[in-house]
């Protein structure tokens, strides 16, 4: 198990470089997909809390490390001051937030219905998106919320849903090799048995 574990904090690193090689589309509202965030989403939802936690710290760590760090970028048009007041490690509670999301849905996806955590990865991001902007409003103190920024939002989380099935499989192949199962936990192994789902089955 600790194997699948490490693999994933690997494959987190290798999203993060990979997301500094994926450009914005232009004729989308320069909308881009969130591979890091992705990688996150779906990989929370095949561990346990601790362990999601651990993750929303790397990755929220990272994603931090990349931008808030950094030279601001953006649309001058809609980022018309610096966006550095938002300061170095906010990203990790929004991390938080939507692995919480992820985990709500988890019984689903042990249940074999990983569709509905594909649907769930594109309105977290969408979330994430849209309290990460409402967060530099309010640090600037001032309300701008102009129309292409509400597309650059939901077109983001669109592209990236779309994107989560290539993830699952990629999680769902480093499974097999490590021989990581996912199992029912806590209260829910009084109830769901293997004698009980051989009888069901």
């Amino acid at each position: 198990m600790i194997r699948y574990h490490i693999s994933l904090f690997i494959l987190l690193l290798a999203a993060c470089i990979l997301q500094q090689f994926m450009p914005a589309v232009t004729g989308l509202f320069d909308a881009r997909i969130l591979v890091l965030h992705l990688v996150f989403l779906c990989a929370s939802v095949t561990v346990g809390f601790s362990p999601m936690l651990m993750l929303a710290f790397v990755g929220g760590f990272l994603w931090d490390a990349n931008n808030t760090l950094g030279p601001q970028g953006g649309d001058p048009d809609i980022y018309l001051h610096q966006t550095d007041s938002l300061r170095f490690g906010y990203s990790i509670l929004l991390f938080g937030l939507m692995g919480v999301i992820m985990q709500g849905v988890q019984p689903l996806f042990r249940k074999g219905i990983w569709q509905i955590s594909a649907i769930i990865s594109g309105i977290a991001i969408f979330l994430y998106l849209l309290i990460e902007y409402l967060l530099i409003n309010f640090v600037r103190g001032e309300w701008s919320f102009p129309s292409k920024v509400l597309y650059q939002i939901w077109i983001t989380a669109t592209l990236t849903m779309f994107c989560s099935p290539v993830i699952f499989w990629i999680l769902f192949k480093l499974a097999k090799v490590f021989d990581y199962t996912i199992r029912y936990d806590g209260l829910n192994r009084r109830y769901f048995t293997p004698e009980a789902y051989k009888l069901e089955s």
